[in-house]
């Protein structure tokens, strides 16, 4: 199908010519004034506009702008015509953004060339961002494909460190569920709204299931030992910590972007400090302690009183919970995320499917 040109020109003889130059090759589609071709464009998309700049009551130069106005008209070429050689006017007519002009009284091949021109510069500008639309939709499929696999390959190996001791796997799901849980609620409230933006949220959650992973370094006879730990098989537990950074840094490090990857490593690193700067291993305090850490020291804690491990029965009722986690405000748990959290009985009970 041939392309349309809207040839606008308040002259009846340079319409007739335009027309007789280009018809052999176009569908024209002419307008003998500014307003008329407004009013064609209202339904119209012509393929080029080629503009006369002197017309009575609305000269091509405030048409031009009230094209660029219009929804969906504004990247249509437009080239000016023109009798006035002066440089001036050359200069302004690129300034609104024409693409060329051509002076009148029109030379026939001048014409046709730079109306071919035109045509096909744009149609090649409109194949290439199709070209790199469909390129850059296939890199983003193939990277969501790619961070799937990779989402799923890290939840995996958490799960099989976390089956070592007992806890079957729900340990990495239910601590990314509560963190998730705790974040959007925090998000709700408007508190710490610097940091909660939504890559933040969303690598949190993407890095709550690696926060054990160096227990993998762990020996079994310390994970998986039934009664209290002695001082020396503490210390060497609370070196899961301290694996789990390095572990992350080796592994993840060079496939993750830096902004995940050091999300991953606070989580895994401070998740044991505490409020009061009593934890490990740094012995970190009060918002010294990473945010993302922070969080997860909650959900984790909720985690481990609520679920059966291998040293310990599960508490119940979670009211109870509730209530051993609250006489960690301000020491154990930042204050305002453990407050947050105490609202959020009702939620908690919903999903855990608490009666």
């Amino acid at each position: 199908m041939k392309n349309i040109v809207l040839v606008v020109d308040d002259d009846k003889t340079n319409l007739m010519l335009a027309q007789k130059i280009l018809i052999p090759t176009y569908r024209i589609a002419a307008t003998n004034s500014g307003a008329a071709a407004l009013k064609y464009l209202e339904n119209n998309q012509p393929d080029l506009i080629l503009l006369d700049i002197n017309m009575p009551v609305m000269d091509g130069f405030e048409v031009m702008g009230r094209i660029r106005e219009m929804e969906g008209k504004k990247d249509i070429p437009v080239i000016f015509l023109t009798a006035d050689n002066a440089t001036e006017t050359e200069v302004k007519c690129f300034q609104v953004g024409a693409v060329d002009f051509v002076g009148k009284p029109f030379v026939p091949d001048i014409l046709l060339s730079r109306v071919n021109k035109t045509i096909e510069l744009e149609q090649y500008r409109h194949n290439l961002e199709i070209m790199v639309q469909e390129q850059a939709e296939k890199i983003t499929r193939n990277a969501r494909r790619v961070s799937m696999i990779q989402e799923s390959v890290i939840v995996g190996m958490a799960n099989l460190i976390e089956s070592r001791d007992g806890s079957t796997g729900k340990h990495v799901k239910n601590t990314q569920m509560y963190v998730r849980m705790i974040m959007e609620e925090l998000k709700r409230r408007e508190m710490f709204r610097e940091e909660l933006t939504e890559e933040f949220i969303d690598d949190v959650c993407k890095a709550a299931p690696l926060h054990d992973v160096g227990k993998i370094k762990v020996p079994d006879a310390v994970l998986q030992k039934p009664g209290k730990l002695t001082e020396e098989e503490y210390e060497t537990m609370k070196l899961h910590t301290t694996y789990s950074r390095k572990i992350i840094r080796m592994v993840i490090s060079d496939v993750e972007d830096e902004h995940y990857v050091q999300i991953a490593q606070d989580i895994a690193m401070y998740h044991h400090e505490r409020w009061d700067g009593t934890g490990y291993p740094a012995g970190l305090a009060g918002d010294g302690i990473p945010l993302a850490a922070r969080i997860m020291a909650v959900a984790d804690v909720f985690d481990a009183l609520y679920e059966e491990r291998c040293y310990k029965p599960p508490i119940r009722p979670i009211e109870r919970i509730m209530q051993i986690m609250s006489e960690g405000r301000g020491t154990q748990f930042d204050p305002d995320i453990i407050d947050v959290f105490m609202g959020m009985l009702p939620q908690l009970k919903e999903v855990l499917h608490i009666t």
